[in-house]
């Protein structure tokens, strides 16, 4: 059995460098994105479909639902770094860089409290899949990804690891010491769109 972990598919705002709210829709690409990877993996041993409840990544997971008849269950675990205030805004009209490790978004959350959450997003994963009879599949969004690396066996031999594809996968094994079969593998897309030069917010 396994741990399938998903970052959603593409948006305007994030093909824009904006910094997205919980209601950003996928985009056209985005949609053909997810529609790829749910053919990726139709044919896995799937089970369960725990999403994020923001919109981009319940719209990916839905993509599988729809093969498989499964139900996407919602977790706000899973949600990406909340960057208060400045959600909405271009990275340009900014000025600065949202992401440096000492700034605090108003009423957003610090480095310290997203990675708090994704430790324990990471324990709620840990434990449903023991509870399921079968793959358990995860869609997320690119820094809870990256914030779960330090969690798996591979990120002792993974020096550093930015930005993480639209509907991207990684598979790991569902129990301790969380091997990891692959990381961060858009194989299922176009070879022109492998490659994200965007935020992976």
């Amino acid at each position: 059995m396994a741990i399938f972990i998903a970052r959603h598919g593409e948006t305007m705002d994030n093909k824009n460098r904006i910094l997205q709210l919980p209601s950003t829709p996928l985009s056209i690409a985005g949609e053909e994105q997810a529609e790829l990877l749910a053919q990726r993996l139709k044919d896995e041993n799937i089970t369960r479909i725990v999403s994020s409840d923001y919109l981009r990544a319940q719209q990916t997971a839905q993509a599988l639902s729809q093969i498989t008849h499964l139900e996407v269950e919602l977790s706000p675990l899973l949600r990406e770094r909340n960057l208060g205030d400045i959600r909405g805004k271009s990275y340009t009209e900014l000025g600065m860089d949202p992401f440096a490790l000492d700034y605090i978004p108003p009423n957003g959350e610090s480095w310290a409290e997203f990675n708090e959450r994704v430790s324990e997003a990471w324990e709620f994963i840990t434990q449903q899949a023991a509870l399921t009879d079968g793959d358990l599949l995860i869609v997320t969004h690119g820094l809870v990804c990256r914030a779960l690396l330090p969690h798996l066996t591979l990120a002792k031999e993974v020096k550093s690891l930015s930005q993480y594809g639209n509907t991207c996968l990684t598979k790991v094994q569902d129990r301790a010491p969380w091997n990891v079969e692959f990381l961060n593998c858009t194989n299922h897309l176009e070879p022109d769109e492998t490659k994200d030069s965007h935020s992976p917010v």
